[in-house]
């Protein structure tokens, strides 16, 4: 409701499958080429993100694109069914550095990056990728990409006027969610803050449509519609002098997005944990990304640059992380 349909459905989301087709050990770990440990932490999250990379080891993307030149999805499926299938225990992910400055701007091959920003600018590039070709989409139908249709949810704002209770209600697609942790210890009281109603009051006043002019109001932000995957930044940057909030931020196996929706009434709506990226270092602007994944044979692997190495549950629940991949 409130939301415009899609003229079309560019793909279909009975075609999406949740579990992985393929059972097999990890595959090989990815070489530091300089500055990159925080592309290679995104390439295992994502390869390791089994509706994506169903998809992509079908070549269903490759057999159909005409792309010229660069072509995020081209790129990843390459380098999936690489990681995957190649029998090396360490392989170069020189196409994805080559091509850097198309995923990104702000990327340079030498120069440490931060995993979020190459996270955003990843999902994006895919997602330009998946609408090459489909001139004049609507706004809607950009949502029905394979990239929206695991990673996409829609967030519902809702205005209300204090002084009448007038409701606005507005609604955005998102990829992705970033989290303020300054008060949280815990995912679940970081969502609860998310969800929490915000007063708009000073220089943030809204223009109320019945009084015509600027009143007190409160603005509430929900999930109002889940995605297959939940992706979630906890914001560690304390402010824009790179300080880094390091405290740890207990998250669960195991999450129910019931009561961060729009309607908290049915179903829990149970995600699973399966991949999360660490930062280490006492700043935001250095250190060092490693990350966990879990592969698909079910077990947990500790994946840093070129080593993959086996670890238990315990130790994935303990760390301080930094992204968290969490699938329906």
């Amino acid at each position: 409701e409130g939301m415009a349909l899609p003229q079309r459905i560019l793909f279909s989301p009975e075609e999406i499958c949740m579990d992985w087709q393929q059972r097999q050990r990890p595959g090989a770990g990815l070489c530091n080429l300089g500055s990159t440990c925080y592309i290679n932490v995104i390439l295992q999250c994502l390869t390791y993100t089994p509706p994506l990379a169903n998809y992509l080891l079908s070549r269903d993307h490759s057999q159909l694109c005409h792309r010229q030149g660069f072509c995020m999805m081209c790129i990843m499926e390459a380098h999936v069914r690489k990681v995957l299938h190649s029998s090396a225990s360490v392989i170069w992910p020189r196409a994805v550095v080559r091509d850097l400055k198309f995923i990104g701007e702000e990327f340079e091959p030498d120069m440490a990056g931060d995993a979020y920003e190459f996270l955003r600018c990843a999902l994006e590039a895919m997602q330009r990728a998946c609408l090459s070709g489909s001139s004049d989409v609507d706004i809607s139908s950009q949502t029905t990409t394979i990239i929206h249709q695991i990673f996409g949810g829609f967030l519902k704002s809702r205005v209300t006027c204090l002084r009448c209770q007038a409701v606005s209600d507005s609604y955005k697609a998102f990829l992705h969610v970033l989290l303020d942790i300054k008060a949280s210890s815990s995912l679940t009281t970081a969502l609860e803050d998310f969800v929490t109603p915000k007063k708009l009051d000073g220089k943030y006043c809204l223009k109320c449509s019945k009084y015509e002019k600027k009143v007190i109001a409160s603005k509430r932000v929900t999930v109002h519609r889940v995605p297959k995957v939940f992706t979630v930044c906890l914001e560690r940057a304390a402010d824009h002098t790179g300080k880094k909030i390091s405290k740890i931020v207990e998250y669960p196996e195991y999450l129910d997005l019931r009561p961060y929706m729009s309607d908290t009434a049915g179903e829990p709506l149970l995600y699973s944990l399966y991949a999360l990226v660490v930062h280490s270092g006492d700043t935001c602007l250095d250190g060092h990304f490693f990350c966990f994944t879990k592969a698909s044979n079910g077990l947990w692997y500790k994946m840093d640059d070129e080593s993959v190495d086996n670890c238990g549950i315990h130790a994935v629940l303990r760390q301080q992380a930094y992204l968290l991949f969490y699938a329906r």
